[in-house]
């Protein structure tokens, strides 16, 4: 079936603005941890201490997508990417979080904006995904007020060098987890497990940050900046059409709880609304931090579209009273590595749901699957399963899109194989394949899979179409002869 076929599958496809694209993290991917004049994150810090990642593992040298972006970017062309989120590590620009600029850090990220759009992809840049300077962090961190200022500071160094040809601007990444997983359970970096009242202030902190991160943007862009973030897509969805599940999950995604800082709108409703959820300054009572006059002035600012990372979701039904409550599916149906439940229809609903609470465009800033797939004998990367779960999750985003929801864009997360935080190097979520030991890239069959759905701005998902088993998007040729910049091929 060809992408120009009948009238039924060019109905089907999604809008012609639609952005197809991957993401990733700085910390993640990059490497090259102390070099160049790179200073220490807490991340650095955190995986370098014994007992905190799974096996020890570090992101010391991850993917050395610090020394193969060349490589990568040609990978990302050959699946064809339209557009590409990655994230700026804030110490390898200011070493010491604030103060004196690298100039070969911000180099660095001049040479992969350039070669992103010699490729025709779209640059999407996130300040801030996670990798806090330690200089900083021994400074007090999030829990500093002048933490929000520090971040403008680094926020103004990389606008005034990028702006020029980056528009698409994110100042956080997942503050519920940066914030919980960082300094309430002490999961992830810093490790900190502080009293609510504590992590509350550095939640406050962090979204002032956003909101002068936010201004610095509009008043230092070269270029008519798009702003927005990518919270964590936290929700659920109903089980079934009737108005009562319905109204039981909007209930239900917009909650919050006692004591957990899990939720969409303690996060969301200071940045989009101006104010705090009533919900949650009774959930938190007198944990909640004080706040200033100007504070929520500050963090409202105009935001062009609202990114969220959508994984996952609960089925969620109507019971006594409304009130929401969460179903369980038979053991064994739904589960995967990461997320722990699929959940297709959270692409439908949640979407939908946050669309009509903040009144924006949906940029869907990630989504994936993580598995544990290796070459086959075939030397090929077979992942079926990825792509079965990329393509629920997009049939069900095509209906959302048909039903009125405005989408500009999905971004696949990852494009690589990578450090995946506490988890180290135990959860692949990439379309690439990383050998770790050689650091060897091998695009999986998902890669091809996907670069098919972007050549047909996906019409044919769903249907009985199959794309050749190495589709290549970019002048049809074979995998193999894509070499990459040390002459070698790369799968």
């Amino acid at each position: 079936m060809s992408v120009d076929g009948d009238a039924s599958t060019r109905a089907n496809a999604f809008p012609e603005t639609f952005l197809w694209g991957s993401a990733s993290s700085a910390y993640q991917i990059e490497g090259a941890w102390d070099t160049h004049g790179r200073g220490p994150s807490v991340w650095d810090a955190f995986s370098q201490t014994p007992g905190k990642v799974t096996n020890g593992e570090t992101g010391d040298v991850a993917c050395d997508h610090y020394g193969r972006y060349q490589e990568d970017v040609a990978l990302m062309a050959r699946v064809g990417l339209q557009a590409y989120r990655f994230s700026v590590s804030w110490s390898r620009i200011l070493p010491e979080g604030v103060g004196t600029i690298n100039r070969e850090g911000l180099d660095f990220y001049d040479r992969l904006v350039d070669a992103l759009l010699a490729e025709g992809i779209e640059p999407w840049v996130t300040l801030f995904h996670w990798d806090f300077p330690q200089a900083l962090f021994q400074r007090g961190g999030w829990l500093n007020p002048d933490s929000p200022h520090w971040f403008a500071e680094y926020t103004q160094v990389v606008v005034d060098r990028l702006s020029d040809r980056v528009q698409r601007w994110m100042t956080l990444n997942e503050p519920q987890c940066f914030i919980s997983l960082g300094h309430q359970s002490g999961y992830h970096a810093p490790g900190l497990k502080l009293r609510l009242a504590d992590v509350l202030l550095a939640g406050h902190h962090a979204l002032l940050a956003h909101g002068l991160s936010v201004q610095t943007i509009r008043a230092r862009a070269h270029s008519e900046p798009k702003v927005g973030w990518a919270p964590c897509g936290i929700g659920n969805y109903p089980v079934t059409d009737s108005p009562e599940d319905i109204e039981a999950a909007r209930k239900g995604t917009f909650s919050i709880k006692e004591g957990s800082l899990w939720n969409t709108t303690w996060w969301c409703d200071p940045v989009y609304l101006g104010c705090y959820p009533e919900e949650g300054l009774a959930a938190y009572g007198a944990d909640v931090p004080s706040i200033g006059p100007d504070d929520m002035d500050t963090i409202c600012q105009p935001l062009d579209f609202f990114g969220c990372n959508i994984y996952s979701a609960k089925p969620t039904r109507a019971g006594e009273g409304g009130k929401p409550e969460v179903i369980r599916h038979a053991p064994g149906t739904r589960e995967v590595l990461f997320p722990l439940s699929m959940e297709p229809e959270a692409f439908y609903w949640l979407p939908k749901f946050f669309q009509e609470r903040y009144e924006l465009p949906i940029a869907i800033t990630e989504n994936g699957m993580a598995c544990m797939e290796w070459p086959s004998l075939d030397g090929k990367v077979h992942d079926p399963m990825r792509i079965d779960f990329i393509e629920r999750y997009l049939l069900q985003l095509r209906r959302a899109i048909q039903d009125g929801v405005d989408v500009l864009g999905y971004f696949y997360w990852s494009i690589l194989d990578n450090f995946e935080w506490s988890k180290g190097y135990s959860h692949r979520f990439g379309l690439t394949h990383v050998d770790y030991d050689t650091l060897r890239r091998t695009l999986k069959d998902s890669a091809h899979w996907y670069s098919w759905v972007i050549e047909s701005n996906g019409a044919l998902l769903g249907s009985e179409a199959v794309p050749p088993p190495t589709h290549s998007h970019r002048q049809g040729k074979s995998l193999p002869e894509l070499v990459n910049v040390s002459g070698q091929d790369s799968v």
